[in-house]
């Protein structure tokens, strides 16, 4: 098979139809969906504001990539989306304590709305 679902326990479950990530096995890239900030034990979603929702994110995707064999540091590209571009600062420099060297490519996107009324989604493409 070409590629692999990527599943784990330690990010949140798929609340539609999609999979968390999913790994081409012969180019060795993986593809993590859009994360938001749900606990992966709860489901429920993070308190605290752009601060704890950007670390949630961030988490959640390390969690994915880690299932997958892989790691934030073989990252190559991000694709932020915020709710309000007011929040830029903030979270870029939370960001920025998960890639602290050589970060990936990276496009940052104001949306009008994220699933469940979160302030921040992220997505990531990796290789393994």
């Amino acid at each position: 098979m070409p590629k692999s679902i990527i599943q784990t326990e330690n990010a949140p479950r798929a609340v539609g139809p999609y999979s968390q990530g999913v790994k081409l096995e012969k180019e060795s890239l993986i593809f993590v969906s859009g994360q938001i900030a749900l606990d992966p034990k709860t489901g429920d979603r993070v308190q605290g504001g752009i601060v704890q929702e950007t670390r949630q994110v961030l988490e959640n995707l390390k969690a994915i990539l880690e299932a997958a064999g892989s790691s934030l540091e073989k990252v190559v590209k991000t694709t932020v989306f915020l709710h309000s571009m007011d929040d830029f600062g903030v979270m870029n420099e939370i960001y920025s304590q998960y890639f602290k060297t050589d970060p990936p490519a990276r496009s940052t996107l104001e949306v009008s709305r994220l699933p469940k009324g979160m302030k921040i989604e992220m997505e990531a493409v990796a290789y393994a």
